[in-house]
């Protein structure tokens, strides 16, 4: 059951962004301060967080719930009817982008929240090197 009542569970969903969250603020902040040129939210198919034109790199941030992580996703409590098929469509949805992207001649990179969230230099470190 959940322990908000319809309001507050209305308000609090209403304030997680789909874009310039904290981890894709901690990247681009680490790119440009390393002078990477990259491109944020960029409008090609796929649709990745992040490109870096040069290093024919398209990046992906994933939410650990959203995503479905497998070291740290848990199942939702409530409302599952809603929010499991949600997340499979996401899942399913990551996994064509990615091989679009690769049919396209990207390198494509993820990064879960929690690996963003515990050091993203080495994520950033991770990205570069790859």
């Amino acid at each position: 059951m959940d322990n908000l009542n319809k309001d507050q569970r209305s308000k609090c969903m209403s304030q997680i962004k789909s874009k310039w969250t904290l981890q894709e603020k901690k990247i681009h902040n680490l790119l440009k301060g390393r002078k990477i040129k990259h491109e944020m939210h960029p409008k090609i198919k796929g649709s990745p967080d992040i490109i870096i034109t040069k290093m024919n790199k398209a990046v992906f941030l994933h939410g650990c719930f959203w995503h479905k992580c497998p070291e740290c996703y848990t199942e939702p409590k409530s409302n599952k009817s809603y929010w499991l098929p949600k997340i499979e469509r996401n899942v399913r949805r990551d996994q064509h982008n990615k091989s679009m992207l690769k049919k396209d001649g990207w390198k494509v990179v993820s990064f879960w929240e929690h690996e963003v969230k515990s050091d993203a230099d080495k994520a950033l470190k991770k990205l570069v090197e790859r």
